[in-house]
């Protein structure tokens, strides 16, 4: 496997995508962009939402919603569009 697939994939060979924060409206919508761009790329990923505050901080973020892929934090304090999401996992294929 490549570099690029092994930063795109998880140990089962999935992408792994997190969603951080408590739950609120910017969060439920970037987990909504977030499916939508894979949707869209027609890629498959295990898409997790994190609301426990503990793992949230343990990325190092102070502000939500945020978004992780593969354990790197690759956005957070704001809501990305689906494109914007295509993009970021794009740069990491």
């Amino acid at each position: 496997m490549s570099e690029k697939k092994d930063l795109l994939q998880g140990a089962d060979g999935v992408m792994n995508i997190k969603v951080l924060g408590p739950g609120c409206k910017n969060c439920v919508t970037l987990m909504e962009n977030t499916k939508l761009a894979l949707n869209q790329m027609r890629l498959e990923a295990n898409v997790d939402k994190v609301t426990d505050f503990a793992e949230i901080a343990s990325y190092g973020i102070m502000s939500t919603p945020g978004l992780v892929i593969n354990g790197k934090v690759v956005s957070f304090g704001k809501v990305l569009k689906p494109a914007d999401i295509v993009k970021i996992i794009e740069k990491v294929q």
